[in-house]
């Protein structure tokens, strides 16, 4: 990455943590075929975490000491206001992917024009200035700065982000075309962002409009029509309409740091085709009576979701899909009638009492490995007993060409006519189905709506506790971890004005304090662990260094008459 760039990245990304407020014309300089779009409510953000315990992070501490770093960069570490930009204003992040590639873009308000024309000078030295229309531009390739009194729009050309497209076509059409991208005139793209027409900007796009409103520190815009467009020029893909996923795709995002939690609140928008469909036969609820039958002592991860199973057939039917699931099931003995009539619509996938166990390896050599040993199960209602059993059977003819003796088979299945399941063992599978009546805390906060799921991050962790302890930095890594993160709760699947909203609650161990305080204090006591690391490696790297003999004090070779 060229130092320019990178330089000015960091810069953003440290006004972008200083940040404040929030103007309602942020769509005005943003295209409306942004990939992404982050926003952020500084504001907020200050008023949960400063800039001085933001300054304490050891590598924070080490950067504005360092004479690697540019004089400009470390005033601006001191205090981002220097550069002119007021962070008590909200700032803006967005990407476009276009014929040149892509650029990512970078706005604010300006609270000093001296100071912030000062500031882009010490990135862009001998950069060419211009003017059009009130909007001054400094620009270096690959960065361009617009600004007028009052606003300012960094560009950045980056067209690495067309990199994986340009491989994945390549692969596609089994050619080694590398032919780069049309050269980017950096400054004429942003001239255009500052042209944009309010019609081709997201200013009146009413989904971005009312994301804004919506309460957050941080709000996300994800163009997801825009970044399936490549893909859904693969010839392949042509045969099947999955334009009908993709069109009018979109995803929204609010991000609240609460006392001892991260909240966030997402929608997923769909096309007309789509949203119909959903409407139809996307209103399951998650069955609490499953979740509570899920066997173990301490459960690690769970996973439940609702649905109808017509909607599978239909919404085959309409990517064109449906011939090719059709054969294959036929494959494997019975059909799609088979698997709706069978399926009841609820399903459950858990994990529990997961521990490490020391287990011998024998092959050329001989050793000790640990390995995850864990619990799970996976259940599903069952509809019709008569189609169930069709596709148990062909469960068991698959499985037999697979393992030949399905007494080795690594799960067992059990089967009650309410409910079929599949676990590691015989016995899990049983308590599944007798109930065990498991009425942990969670279940209600994840039931309700089409799908729900639950994570235990702090028991997760602690089996992981005897690896940690192996290494030093690991094990300080280790202990910060489980000092903060407790478990991950989310659900969703609910149809309101045409989005899909899902929920995500991040739980900390502190309840108290505020999550992206927390935050801080965690990514400080990581610089401070890699600090640690990295002068003890330096220490061995010079010590190393000083056993070496120098030149001068080795022996020449002697030349024998």
């Amino acid at each position: 990455m060229q130092p320019i760039f990178r330089n000015l990245l960091l810069a953003s990304v440290i006004l972008l943590f200083a940040a404040c407020s929030q103007p309602n014309t942020q769509g005005k300089l943003i295209p409306k075929e942004a990939a992404f779009v982050i926003q952020v409510d500084g504001k907020a953000l200050s008023s949960k975490l400063s800039w001085d315990e933001i300054k304490q992070n050891p590598i924070f501490k080490d950067a504005a000491t360092d004479n690697a770093v540019p004089a400009a960069m470390k005033v601006i570490l001191k205090n981002p206001d220097s550069a002119g930009i007021d962070t008590k204003t909200d700032l803006i992040f967005f990407a476009l992917k276009d014929s040149s590639g892509a650029y990512v873009a970078f706005e604010g308000t300006i609270k000093s024009e001296d100071q912030f024309k000062t500031f882009i000078k010490t990135f862009a030295a001998n950069g060419t200035e211009s003017e059009a229309d009130g909007v001054k531009f400094i620009s270096k390739p690959p960065f361009c700065a617009g600004y007028t009194k009052d606003r300012f729009v960094y560009l950045f050309d980056a067209p690495q982000m067309s990199t994986m497209d340009a491989l994945s076509k390549r692969m596609q059409q089994d050619s080694i075309d590398i032919a780069p991208a049309k050269a980017r005139d950096i400054a004429a793209t942003c001239k255009a962002v500052f042209a944009l027409k309010e019609s081709n900007s997201l200013a009146k796009n009413d989904k971005f409009t009312n994301l804004l409103k919506e309460s957050g520190d941080i709000h996300f815009w994800l163009n997801t029509e825009e970044l399936s467009k490549d893909a859904l020029s693969n010839a392949m893909l042509a045969m099947v309409n999955l334009d009908k996923l993709y069109k009018g795709s979109l995803i929204t995002a609010t991000l609240n740091f609460d006392n001892g939690k991260i909240n966030i609140a997402a929608k997923s928008y769909v096309g007309d085709d789509l949203a119909k469909l959903y409407k139809k036969y996307g209103d399951g609820k998650v069955s609490e009576d499953m979740l509570k039958r899920m066997p173990g002592k301490d459960i690690i991860g769970l996973i439940a979701i609702a649905y109808q199973p017509e909607g599978i057939r239909q919404l085959l039917k309409m990517t064109n899909t449906d011939g090719f699931v059709n054969m294959g099931l036929t494959n494997a003995g019975f059909t799609m009638d088979d698997f709706i009539k069978a399926n009841k619509g609820d399903l459950v996938v858990g994990v529990s009492d997961l521990s490490m166990k020391t287990d011998s390896v024998h092959n050329e050599f001989s050793y000790l490995k640990e390995k995850p040993v864990f619990n799970f199960v996976f259940a599903a209602s069952v509809g019709d007993k008569d189609a169930f059993n069709k596709l148990i059977n062909a469960g068991k003819k698959m499985g037999a060409k697979e393992m030949g003796d399905s007494s080795k088979a690594p799960f067992a299945y059990s089967y009650n006519g309410t409910y079929f399941t599949i676990a590691n063992n015989k016995e899990n599978a049983d308590k599944y189905l007798a109930g065990t009546n498991t009425n942990v805390d969670f279940i209600n906060k994840i039931s309700g709506q089409p799908f729900g799921g639950y994570l235990n991050i702090h028991l997760l962790l602690k089996a992981f506790e005897k690896e940690a302890g192996k290494d030093s930095s690991t094990s300080a890594v280790y202990d910060a971890s489980l000092k903060l993160w407790d478990n991950l709760l989310f659900k969703g699947g609910d149809l309101k004005d045409g989005a899909i909203t899902q929920s995500v609650e991040i739980n900390m161990v502190d309840k108290t304090t505020n999550s992206l305080k927390q935050l801080n204090q965690y990514a400080a006591k990581l610089g401070e662990i890699y600090k640690v690391k990295r002068d003890k490696e330096k220490a061995a790297e010079m010590a190393y260094d000083n056993t070496i003999p120098s030149e001068d004090v080795v022996a020449k070779p002697v030349k024998i008459k």
